[in-house]
Order: C-alpha cells, then structure tokens, then sequence
C-alpha cells in the first residue's frame, strides 16, 4: 500500500527558465481533513542532475573550484551538472566528466540517488563514483571558468573540519563513498 499525497487543489507555473521552472501549488496535506485550511507550497521544479567523483589510480579525488554567484564566492566541488531533458544520467555522467575535467571513465559506478533540498525543490541528484580515468582536453560551456585539482583524503577531510569544503552534495558524497566503497 502507497502512502497517501497531499491533494493539489491549485496549481500554477510563475516562472520558466531554461534550468528549472518555479511553481505554486495550493495543496490539502495528506491526513488533513476536508476543510482544513490548504498549504501553499512554492517548488522549484528540476530535471535532476548528476555528481561525479572521479578517483584516480593513486586515490586521489578530482574537485573543481569555480565561482558561484549565488553565495558570492570560489568553492571547491565535485564534479557536476544537470541532465539534459531527454538524457540519461549516466550519459550525462560522462558528458560532465569530460566537459569539466577532460577525463573519460572506463568505469562509473552508480554510488547514491538523491533529494538535497526536497523542501522546496523537486531536484534529484545521482553520484558516481569514476574510475580508469583516461585523460583528455576538458571542454567547458563558454561562461565556465574552472580549476582542476587532485586531493588526498586527509587534505580533503582536513578542508571539510575547516570549512574550506562547503559544498553539501560534494561532503555528503564523499563521506558516503569513503564509508561504504574505498577500501
């Protein structure tokens, strides 16, 4: 048996942009009885994306630093980016390894799929880890402007306690591959 929904009593798109659409529902929450005020929920809407955490031979990671303008700042990340409509996420996968960093993998093994804001946004995010790297020219979109670097788990645990590392889907990540598939 499904758990039950909230009932969408009203809903309305009020913003559409070329990565993710923001809409307003007018919702009945599951168990609510009729009657009841509705909840309005404001969701950003999400075609997922995908994060990549290349290892290379010597078990060192590979993280990208780039501005993000939304927190004003450089921050060190895995690898990622969104899935294009229509694509798959392994075939994105690849596509930002390559774009971002130059490399290809011989191996991509699925490591996590999940929500990371389910809040207020619809994303979900699936992690790979990236293994038999073949280096290559990296191919970035126009307006990136990226760093490539290698990291030794204790530079990058070290980061992490010092809050050099900041990025969410990128500890979450890492702390997941380390726990469950480094050896």
């Amino acid at each position: 048996m499904s758990a039950p929904k909230a009932r969408v009593l009203k809903s309305k798109t009020v913003y559409r942009g070329p990565l993710f659409s923001v809409r307003t529902d007018y919702v009945l929450e599951p168990g609510v009885p009729a009657g009841s005020p509705t909840s309005r929920r404001d969701i950003i809407v999400h075609g997922g994306s995908v994060v990549l955490l290349p290892v290379l031979p010597t078990g060192e990671i590979l993280l990208v630093r780039q501005y993000r303008h939304s927190v004003g700042q450089y921050l060190w990340e895995l690898v990622a980016g969104h899935i294009e409509h229509g694509e798959a996420p392994l075939a994105a996968a690849r596509r930002e390894l390559a774009e971002e960093t130059g490399f290809q993998a011989r191996r991509v093994r699925k490591l996590l799929d999940v929500f990371p804001t389910p809040g207020f946004l619809s994303e979900h995010m699936v992690v790979y880890s990236c293994h038999g790297l073949i280096p290559g020219k990296a191919r970035p979109e126009e307006d990136e402007r990226i760093e490539v670097r290698r990291f030794k788990r204790p530079e990058l645990e070290r980061m992490m306690r010092t809050g050099r590392l900041r990025d969410a889907k990128s500890i979450a990540s890492l702390l997941y591959y380390w726990r469950f598939f480094a050896r």
